[in-house]
């Protein structure tokens, strides 16, 4: 900007705020509802030998769930990966009823995502546009932000004494 430029900020009306406000909402409502849809689509699944298989080497590989197969076969690793991703989901989906659960349900969500995310880093190869889980656990970065944004407005929601809007 030039020195003696000025630029002129129009005046903003009251109905902006409450229609942005309003757009805000429904957002957060598309993000939680549809976290809520992955994680029962994905948790169901995990209790299928064919997801039990194909998520072996993703865990398996990492420091921070390996030790499972330790004390669970593959399908209670995954039953129990599953089971978590289910409560999640449920956790989130009360929000309308319970602000606290739906953020508790968030941090198990925000949990989830950046453990699948570190994968990328155990996994060997997992880096590699190449390799078949590479765009499976990339996605969770989109994920793990709406888990972030979800759980903010929950517990905003929870410590302003709105726990049920």
């Amino acid at each position: 900007m030039h020195a003696g430029t000025q630029t002129h900020v129009p005046p903003v009306a009251a109905g902006d705020f409450s229609r942005s406000a309003a757009i805000e909402t429904i957002g957060i409502n598309v993000l939680r509802y549809a976290l809520v849809l992955i994680f029962v689509l994905f948790g169901t699944l995990k209790f299928s030998a064919a997801e039990a298989a194909a998520i072996k080497p993703l865990v398996s590989n990492s420091p921070f769930m390996s030790w499972l197969y330790a004390f669970l076969s593959d399908q209670g690793v995954s039953s129990l990966i599953g089971t978590t991703e289910l409560i999640a989901a449920a956790l989130i989906a009360i929000r309308p009823f319970s602000a606290r659960a739906s953020a508790i349900g968030s941090a198990i969500a925000v949990g989830t995502f950046a453990t699948t995310l570190s994968f990328l880093f155990t996994t060997p190869g997992a880096l590699s546009p190449m390799h078949p889980a590479h765009g499976f656990l990339l996605k969770d970065v989109v994920l793990l932000g709406a888990a972030v944004a979800i759980g903010a407005e929950a517990v905003r929601a929870a410590f302003s004494g709105a726990e049920a809007r």
